[in-house]
């Protein structure tokens, strides 16, 4: 079992960064593959990034490549989000998820889902 808890989200102007945190408890936490997702206004939930339970690999969508980096600290069970250089369409509520495979969380299945965390861009 694997409780997700994400925080750092908030309102950000056009051009500004945050960086999203996603607290896990359950001694499994490296074992899993981690994911970010987020979810707009009327909009299907998206994925953003994911990382293999190693961190060697990353695979990012193509709308947040380059300016998004997700990373892991396997010590302290947590993963996290550096968003920069972020846009307006950024705004959603953003979820942390794990998952067994990185094709899992590539086709949008996780075994489990935190609670989600709000990011606003302002324009």
């Amino acid at each position: 079992q694997v409780q997700l808890v994400e925080s750092g989200g908030g309102l950000v102007q056009a051009g500004g960064s945050l960086r999203l945190s996603c607290a896990a408890s359950g001694r499994t936490f490296s074992s899993y593959a981690m994911g970010w997702f987020r979810q707009a206004p009327g909009k299907e939930r998206e994925f953003v990034a994911t990382i293999t339970w190693s961190g060697g690999s990353t695979v990012y969508a193509d709308s947040v490549k380059g300016r998004f980096t997700i990373s892991r600290d396997n010590a302290e069970n947590t993963v996290y989000l550096q968003m920069n250089s972020l846009k307006p369409e950024d705004t959603a509520v953003y979820y942390c998820a794990a998952g067994r495979m990185i094709g899992s969380l590539l086709r949008n299945n996780a075994d489990y889902w935190g609670q989600g965390t709000q990011v606003i861009v302002s324009s």
